[in-house]
């Protein structure tokens, strides 16, 4: 049976863009949050071979270092047909200045390297994995995946990271063009789109609703 989360909790990570969302997604559920760089905690090494590993590492890193529950998320682009990167490395390619202008670049560059063109042709995947982890070592972990296609030019200037250059199915826009209540909005504002959302409702349903 899932452990229910029914006080304060820290969240894992140091990125302004990913904080936001990930509060923007706790805030109905009125649980109180803190970010490991608001607490001046350190970045754990992120040594894990998928993005749960990661977020494992991360949440357990800042449940340990507080004493309190910790949510951590791991995310990434995922494109096929570059063989799945930048996958885990989504971040690093970016660099140490977190310049995602010429992750995109870089990206385009090795698309048409490979001839890929097309939208069948530049199949891509967004992949997030929460993880909520407890002082003692309890875990509980969730994943969401939504698919689309890597775009050129980038469009769009909202979101953050490679949102600019994914086109999700079914949608005209990329996610750099939409709405926070769009891309990640919960019903009855959005409709849970992005993978972030789809793992956190899978999460809500389990540690959240009825707590």
């Amino acid at each position: 049976m899932s452990r229910k989360l029914t006080g304060p909790v820290v969240i894992a990570t140091h990125n302004p863009g990913k904080l936001a969302e990930m509060r923007d997604l706790l805030a109905p559920f009125g649980i109180a949050a803190q970010s490991a760089g608001e607490l001046g905690l350190g970045e754990p090494r992120e040594t894990g071979k998928t993005f749960a590993a990661n977020a494992r590492i991360k949440a357990l890193a800042a449940a340990n270092a507080t004493g309190k529950a910790a949510f951590a998320d791991d995310s990434g682009l995922v494109v096929e047909a570059l063989g799945g990167d930048p996958g885990i490395h989504s971040a690093r390619w970016a660099g140490s200045d977190k310049d995602f202008c010429f992750a995109m670049n870089n990206i385009q560059t090795l698309l048409i390297e490979r001839g890929a063109r097309t939208p069948e042709q530049r199949r891509a995947h967004f992949v997030a994995a929460l993880c909520l982890a407890w002082p003692d070592g309890h875990l509980e972990e969730f994943e969401g995946r939504i698919d689309g296609a890597a775009v050129w030019p980038p469009r769009g200037d909202r979101g953050f990271g490679y949102d600019p250059l994914f086109k999700p199915d079914g949608f005209d826009r990329t996610f750099g063009q939409m709405s926070a209540d769009e891309k990640h909005g919960l019903p009855l504002k959005g409709q849970g789109l992005s993978h972030r959302a789809r793992a956190f409702l899978k999460l809500a349903d389990a540690c959240l609703r009825g707590a």
